[in-house]
C-alpha cells in the first residue's frame, strides 16, 4: 500500500521507477517501522494476485473516518451555488480509459456519485466500457433518498431509471437526447430571463418510452454560457415547481464534477497503468482516490488558500523531508511513524489474509 501510494504521489511510470526511487530512500523507508525497497517482482506479483477490494475498502473506510473525526470536512467548504438548494446534491460522470472495448481500442470507466456539497464520492464503479452508461446508472443512484437531487448528464438518461427515482421522490435533472420524442401538452408563460427561451410541460412519446414514464415531465430550452461562447441546450426536470433559472442552475453545478476529475487528471497517476490486468488498474484507480481523499483533507485542515494543484506539487517535493509541520529540532517529526497509520487498514488486511 505504501508503494502504491508513493507511486500516485510521485508521478511514477511504472514499477522501475517507483522500486529505483525507492532504493534511493532506504533511510527513509527504514525509519517507517523498519521498512526496505522492495524488488520489483513483488509489486508486479502484488498487483496480479491481491485483491484490488483492499484498496477500495481502505477508501470508504478513511472516508467515513475523517467525516466522523472531522463534520466540517465532510459538510464541505465554502457555500458554493449547491448550498442554495439545502439539500444533497448527487453528481453523475465517468472517466478513465483502460480494458477491452472494441477491436482496437481499450476502455474502462470509473462511475462516480459526487456529493456537491461535500465534493467527496458517495459511490464508485470501476468496472470494463463495454456497457452504456446508463445501465450503470440505477445501481450507481442506488443509494438517493427522497427529498435529494440528482443532477447527470443525457449519457444516463434511461427512461425506467428515471421513473424509479421519481417513484422514490428523488428529483433529477438531465439533458435530452436529439433522438427523444417528446409530445408537448402545455407551454409555460415566457419566462423574464432573457435567457429562458422556453418551458413546456411534456410527455414521452415513443412506443417504449411512453410506457417506461408514464408522466408529464418538464422540458426547459435555455442560453448557456460555455467557455464564453453561448449553447442553446434542453433539459428535462421531474420537478414541475422549480423556476427556470433554478433548473439552468442546478445543470451548471454538474460541471463542478469536471473540477473533481480536472484535480485527478492533473495531479495523480491515471494515465501511466503500473500493470495491464484488470486487477492492477484497480488497485491504481482506488489508491489515486485516496490519495485524492488524503490531499483534499490536508488541504481543509491546513485552510490551504491556493490550488489543488499546488499543493500536490508541494507534498511531492517534500515526500522524503524528515522535519514535519513545525516541530523545532532538525529530523524531529510530529508524531512516530505508527501514528500515522491508516485507519482500518491493519484490520482490513488481517481480514483478507484469513
Amino acid at each position: 500500500m505504501v508503494t502504491m501510494l508513493y507511486a500516485q504521489l510521485s508521478h511514477a511510470f511504472g514499477l522501475n521507477d517507483v522500486c529505483d526511487s525507492l532504493r534511493l530512500q532506504v533511510t527513509g523507508l527504514f525509519a517507517m517501522r523498519g521498512a526496505r525497497p522492495l524488488a520489483r517482482n513483488t509489486p508486479s506479483h502484488a498487483n496480479q494476485e491481491r485483491d484490488c477490494s483492499l484498496a477500495e475498502k481502505l477508501f470508504w473506510k478513511m472516508l467515513e473516518h475523517v467525516q466522523t473525526q472531522h463534520p466540517g470536512f465532510a459538510r464541505g467548504g465554502k457555500k458554493t451555488l449547491a448550498w442554495r438548494f439545502r439539500r444533497a446534491i448527487q453528481l453523475a460522470a465517468n472517466c478513465i480509459p483502460w480494458a477491452k472495448h472494441r477491436r482496437r481500442k481499450a476502455a474502462a470507466k470509473c462511475h462516480l456519485r459526487l456529493d456537491l456539497l461535500s465534493f467527496l464520492p458517495r459511490f464508485a464503479i470501476v468496472d470494463t466500457a463495454g456497457e452504456h452508461d446508463s445501465v450503470r446508472a440505477p445501481e450507481l443512484c442506488a443509494g438517493l433518498r427522497e427529498g435529494e437531487i440528482a443532477i447527470f448528464d443525457k449519457a444516463y438518461l434511461h427512461c425506467a431509471h428515471l421513473w424509479a427515482l421519481t417513484g422514490r421522490g428523488v428529483f433529477w435533472v438531465t439533458r435530452a437526447k436529439t433522438n427523444l420524442k417528446l409530445k408537448g401538452k402545455k407551454r409555460l408563460p415566457a419566462h423574464t430571463a432573457p435567457r429562458i427561451l422556453r418551458d413546456d410541460r411534456v410527455v414521452l412519446h415513443g412506443v417504449r418510452t411512453a410506457w417506461d414514464y408514464p408522466q408529464v415531465v418538464r422540458r426547459m430550452t435555455a442560453k448557456i454560457e460555455i467557455d464564453g461562447k453561448e449553447r442553446v441546450m434542453v433539459f428535462l426536470t421531474n420537478n414541475l415547481e422549480w423556476s427556470p433559472v433554478t433548473v439552468c442552475d442546478l445543470y451548471r453545478c454538474r460541471w463542478q464534477i469536471e473540477v473533481f476529475f480536472k484535480q485527478l487528471k492533473q495531479t495523480v497517476q491515471l494515465v501511466d497503468f503500473l500493470g495491464n490486468s484488470a486487477n492492477a488498474v484497480k488497485w491504481q484507480v482506488w489508491t489515486a482516490l485516496l490519495v485524492h481523499l488524503l490531499l483534499r483533507f490536508l488541504a481543509w485542515r491546513n485552510r490551504w488558500a491556493h490550488s489543488f494543484t499546488r499543493l500536490f506539487t508541494y507534498v511531492r517535493v517534500a515526500l522524503w523531508l524528515r522535519r514535519c509541520g513545525t516541530a523545532p529540532g532538525p529530523g524531529r517529526a510530529l508524531a512516530p511513524p505508527r501514528q500515522s497509520e491508516l485507519p482500518g487498514f491493519a484490520a482490513l488486511l488481517m481480514g483478507q489474509h484469513a
